[in-house]
């Protein structure tokens, strides 16, 4: 459900994104994404939201946000809140929902079709506000893991929803053994 003279934008919550592939079993190829969805319309943005822990020495997250941000994402991050809980253990912080929503709402008078890649139910009001204004929203998440990524109230409101393993042939690669050699070499797109 594209059209290839529309204006596109990729909204990813880097997060969601990372824990729906997790479950199916394979990581995400970014240059291989943002190919497919050049295909697809004409591409104005890609937005990647994460939160990064400022305070530690390496970040196994930062080869990514660095690959990302030299190969047409725009990165858009913020320090993670780390505290304990009641029980004494260390938690991490770091929702980006807000920033995503407000970079969709400023973007919605430039684009006809947003791709949200998240299964997150908070998205719903932003989809139908998107909507409203004329922009077509389609939902990349899975309903195939165990539990489904993605909140039933905001796969109903999207207008298209794409199944994340439907994607795996063409935006995917196998996990990698070692987590920090797969991040280093996905991240750095080899």
């Amino acid at each position: 459900m594209f059209y290839k003279d529309e204006r596109l934008a990729l909204f990813i919550d880097g997060s969601n994104l990372y824990a729906a592939a997790k479950a199916l079993g394979f990581d995400i190829d970014y240059k291989l994404l943002r190919q497919e969805f050049m295909r697809r319309g004409k591409m104005l943005r890609a937005f990647y939201y994460t939160a990064l822990l400022e305070n530690d020495e390496y970040s196994p997250i930062r080869p990514l946000v660095d690959w990302l941000h030299y190969n047409g994402f725009t990165m858009v991050t913020k320090p993670a809140k780390e505290y304990t809980d009641s029980m004494g253990r260390r938690k991490v912080k770091g929702n980006m929902d807000i920033e995503l929503a407000v970079d969709a709402m400023e973007l919605a008078p430039r684009v006809d079709h947003i791709v949200l890649f998240s299964g997150d139910g908070d998205f719903r009001p932003l989809v139908a506000s998107l909507q409203r204004q004329g922009v077509r929203v389609s939902v990349v998440s899975t309903i195939r893991s165990q539990p489904p990524m993605i909140s039933d109230d905001l796969r109903r409101q999207a207008d298209n929803f794409i199944e994340l393993e439907e994607l795996k042939d063409v935006i995917g690669r196998p996990p990698r053994e070692d987590p920090d050699e797969a991040r280093n070499v996905a991240f750095a797109g080899k």
